[in-house]
């Protein structure tokens, strides 16, 4: 059952057992964030959050929603501690009365996400890439391209690249796991080789057994999963101990090039893409703005976070020009599945498929003398 399907099958339920209620204006719409604001990756939650504050302020600043000013309340979930995601969660529902969340990391997404479900709250994604987030639950929406998508990806830039058999390696965790599963299906359904998969615990300094094993599978390309900073770390191991193998990562950060030192020259990264382009006069605008406010060029996930909030904003909008109570997760989501196009600040529109993900552009980059360099587009089809 598609997610479509699912929540049309919820809002006939909710009308024949509760009929509408009268509307209702806040005095402030909250929009919740559950970001890595503490831990080991708290440039996560510094890139995120900035992103979505920024959103925020230029929607006030244009007059908030119908005169109804927007607030983004912050949960830190620690660096994805589930218990810390999860009552957070709690604490943006039951205290603040949050009616959509912007969640981060695939461990605590998938941790908040039966609450979401069970209270109601619409949820967009805009970091973590599990396959477990996408289909299960009809207020769970994914702005983030999903693990399948960046493997197919890696998957075929290797194989264009001549590559035959492919080691990868990833952090062990629900994330690692999915995307290990998803590279393997890729690239033995390809009829390639997939010679190993290891894994290391997050917080790892030593990870050179998994290395070793990697050395001795004798690979023609590595896919390296780990996040900021373990990407870095994975990819100085490979080359001090004799890898000259092609390397791929699915992101990489100023910090994992200040890790991996020369050693990131050449690595390619197959990610979601944010520029800035003349095209584009959105993305200009985002971008100056960004840059002016916090001193530095967004990334892709403060995009995606700053995108989230305008989508949330414009499903506001949407559900109070119906009327009745329209400030409630089901008006959201179903504003959302009446018309799933939005414009985007990547460029256009994006459009939220039937299972919930909006398709976003994939691209190579290649690390030159610390700078991401733009390859080209892959689709991994």
């Amino acid at each position: 059952m598609s997610k479509r399907t699912l929540f049309a099958a919820l809002v006939l339920t909710s009308a024949l057992t509760g009929g509408a209620a009268l509307a209702a204006d806040p005095a402030v719409y909250k929009i919740g964030g559950i970001f890595a604001m503490t831990g080991a990756s708290p440039h996560y939650g510094k890139v995120m959050s900035a992103g979505a504050q920024l959103a925020v302020d230029e929607i006030n600043a244009q007059g908030g929603i119908d005169g109804i000013k927007l607030q983004l309340v912050i949960e830190d979930h620690k660096s994805g501690s589930a218990q810390a995601a999860v009552a957070g969660m709690n604490r943006l529902i039951d205290v603040e009365g949050v009616k959509a969340v912007l969640p981060s990391f695939s461990t605590v997404t998938l941790a908040t996400m039966p609450i979401g479900d069970q209270k109601k709250v619409m949820m967009i994604n805009g970091g973590g890439v599990s396959a477990q987030t996408v289909g299960t639950s009809p207020y769970m929406f994914n702005i983030r391209s999903m693990a399948s998508d960046l493997a197919a990806g890696i998957a075929h830039r290797a194989a264009e690249q001549g590559a035959k058999k492919l080691a990868q390696i990833a952090i062990k965790s629900e994330f690692g796991d999915a995307t290990i599963a998803a590279t393997t299906k890729a690239w033995e359904g390809m009829g390639l080789k997939m010679v190993a998969a290891e894994q290391f615990q997050a917080d790892a300094a030593n990870i050179d057994t998994q290395v070793a094993k990697l050395r001795a599978s004798q690979p023609d390309a590595i896919a390296n999963w780990p996040t900021t900073p373990q990407a870095g770390l994975a990819v100085k191991r490979m080359r001090e101990l004799g890898m000259k193998q092609p390397v791929y990562c699915m992101e990489w950060t100023a910090e994992d090039t200040k890790v991996a030192g020369k050693h990131a020259e050449g690595v390619e990264v197959v990610t979601d893409y944010f520029a800035a382009t003349d095209e584009n006069p959105w993305s200009k605008r985002f971008a100056d703005a960004y840059k002016a406010k916090f001193g530095e060029m967004p990334d892709f996930y403060a995009a995606n976070y700053y995108e989230g909030v305008y989508v949330v904003a414009e499903l506001i909008r949407r559900a109070k020009a119906k009327g009745g109570d329209y400030y409630s997760g089901e008006r959201l989501v179903q504003a959302l599945w009446e018309n799933p196009t939005f414009d985007s600040v990547y460029g256009k529109t994006l459009t939220f498929r039937k299972n919930g993900v909006a398709q976003k552009p994939v691209a190579v980059f290649r690390l030159e003398n610390g700078e991401q360099t733009f390859v080209k587009f892959t689709s991994g089809d």
